[in-house]
Order: structure tokens, then C-alpha cells, then sequence
């Protein structure tokens, strides 16, 4: 059963950091194309970042943003530095096939900026 664990998540300051983590389980971390998404508040959800061996990022998080992965450990990472208020939201990572959807969430980790 795949599974997919967020953590990482709190309340910070604008201009503050947080790094967000996933843990994966119960398929090949390399086989599985990861994605961080988010959701603010009576929004949908939208796409951050994705990592398949190169790196993707929505133009609102590039250049703060910074998807990493631990393959030893089956673990992506989303380090958020220059957070600002609208950042604020529930942060989910995801997993997909190569040429797939992201068939595979986690939970989700509440990040709040305050003003």
C-alpha cells in the first residue's frame, strides 16, 4: 500500500523558513514521480513542484522554494525560505507514474504565514 506521510508543517513569520518532508512507503522511490501541491483556503488545489531527476516550479515559488529528494531514506523534501502570507495553506505531497496522474496523496501539512 502506497503511503505518503507529510510533516514539517506551522506557524512562521513572514520572511521565515520551513522544510517541509515526505515520507514514502510501500512502492520504489525511484519508480514514482514526486510533487508537492497545495491548497489555500476555499481554493483548489494547485501544483508547487515537481522532481523526476530534474526540478519544476510554479513561478509564485521559484527562486524560494527548493524540491529535494533522500532516496536512502524514501523521503521529498520542500524547503520554503522568504515565506510570505500567501503561501498560507495546506501543503500535500503526491506521487505519480512516470507519464501518469498523482494517483497518491499524503494528508497534507497546514502552513500559516503570519503577517
Amino acid at each position: 500500500e502506497v503511503q505518503l506521510v507529510e510533516s514539517g508543517g506551522g506557524l512562521v513569520q513572514t520572511g521565515g523558513s520551513l522544510r517541509l518532508s515526505c515520507a514514502a512507503s510501500g512502492f520504489v522511490f525511484d519508480d514514482l514521480v514526486m510533487g508537492w501541491f497545495r491548497q489555500e483556503e476555499r481554493e483548489g488545489v494547485s501544483y508547487i513542484s515537481t522532481s523526476d531527476g530534474s526540478t519544476y516550479y510554479t513561478a509564485s515559488v521559484k527562486g524560494r522554494f527548493t524540491i529535494s529528494a533522500d532516496n536512502a531514506k524514501n523521503t521529498v523534501y520542500l524547503q520554503m525560505n522568504s515565506l510570505k502570507p500567501e503561501d498560507t495553506a495546506v501543503y500535500y505531497c503526491a506521487a505519480r507514474a512516470q507519464f501518469g496522474k498523482y494517483d497518491y496523496w499524503g494528508q497534507g501539512t497546514q502552513v500559516t504565514v503570519s503577517s
